[in-house]
């Protein structure tokens, strides 16, 4: 059996529900609910440009793990807190993605949600002598 090209993969999210829209510089970007992906085609193989994340005012924000608080950060800097739905509702979306797609799944991300960054703030800094507290 031969791997389907990228456009038939990306009829394939649409067949299952997945909203997909094209974005600028050849990437698509896959959607269902408050939940998105970019996907790219790199030389006729599919690939996934960053995590999935939240859909935050035209960008993808990313899980980010602050030992105290999980919150979705995007690459313009805005962030926000976490809830318990949005972590279901991408985790139940990661994992739908990658069986449409025919990804590899691996034993922990079938755990629960994974972080795209992890940032502790007592671990921050603490390679440069004393670290700059919180308070200062």
């Amino acid at each position: 059996m031969l791997n389907p090209g990228f456009q038939e993969r990306v009829n394939t999210l649409q067949g299952a529900g997945f909203t997909v829209a094209q974005q600028p510089g050849g990437s698509v970007r896959v959607s269902r609910g408050v939940c998105a992906v970019d996907l790219k085609e790199t030389g006729g193989a599919l690939q996934v440009e960053n995590r999935a994340g939240v859909a935050m005012g035209g960008e993808i924000a990313v899980l980010v793990d602050g030992g105290f608080q999980k919150f979705f950060r995007a690459s313009s800097g805005k962030k926000k807190p976490a809830l318990a739905d949005e972590l279901q509702a991408l985790h139940a979306f990661e994992a739908d993605l990658k069986e449409k797609l025919g990804l590899q799944s691996l034993y922990n991300e079938g755990l629960g949600t994974v972080s795209t960054l992890y940032q502790y703030d007592r671990v921050k800094d603490r390679d440069r002598g004393v670290p700059k507290r919180i308070w200062e």
